[in-house]
């Protein structure tokens, strides 16, 4: 019947145009994501952002972000099954703190917000796809340039500057310590930069940041 025959060739563009998509941002720089758009066409933020190349970030604010999100970054290949087995252990379910910076930038690159399984599955899909093709570098890369860091403010430039009137290669380790500690809420957390919960939250980051120093690189 025509109509599997349109559904198959359908299927084989968006599988074709996926992989284009993840070999051009290996390369080029991700212009918006859809909770960039998202946030400007629902809820009128506005977009602050500027590309930066991971040469222009200190080690400090990669180290921060790493202790924060994901502490075996260098040491999974896209997903933290350990992370994830104790979280099944603690609540039942992993509804919380299992996806690994990988894992977060394949979803703010290519899709969009939700937990139903079409997206999931999805995001195992590219998760994969830019473990392989773009690499621990690029990821980690990408992930702080378009990672959200308040209220229509995007990548770690944006942020540095916003926060700290200062380039993100000039950040002190307290400054990107604290940034990171903005991630899981950024938008609420970005309203209380010097209240006692980030201040507290920044504390142990830079105690996972020592404890984490020489034992991480930066390739």
């Amino acid at each position: 019947m025509k109509i599997f025959r349109w559904i198959k060739w359908i299927f084989i563009g968006l599988w074709v145009l996926s992989i284009v998509m993840v070999f051009v941002y290996k390369w080029l720089p991700v212009p918006y994501t859809e909770l960039m758009l998202k946030r400007f066409f629902v809820n009128g933020s506005s977009i602050e952002k500027k590309w930066i190349p991971i040469e222009s970030m200190n080690n400090s604010i990669k180290l921060a972000v790493i202790s924060s999100e994901d502490q075996n970054y260098f040491k999974h290949g896209g997903f933290d099954f350990k992370e994830i087995q104790k979280i099944i252990e603690k609540q039942g379910s992993p509804k919380r703190g299992g996806s690994t910076i990988s894992q977060q930038t394949a979803k703010n690159v290519f899709l969009w917000e939700g937990r139903n399984y079409v997206r999931k599955g999805l995001e195992v899909y590219f998760t994969c796809l830019i473990e392989w093709i773009w690499g621990k570098k690029r990821i980690l890369e990408v992930y702080l340039n378009v990672i959200e860091f308040g209220n229509g403010i995007y990548g770690i430039e944006a942020a540095s500057q916003h926060y700290f009137h200062k380039s993100a290669s000039q950040l002190t380790k307290s400054e990107a310590a604290t940034l990171a500690a903005l991630l899981p809420n950024p938008r609420e957390y970005g309203k209380k930069i010097n209240g006692k919960f980030i201040q507290k939250r920044k504390l142990w980051i830079m105690r996972q940041m020592s404890n984490l120093q020489g034992s991480v690189k930066f390739l």
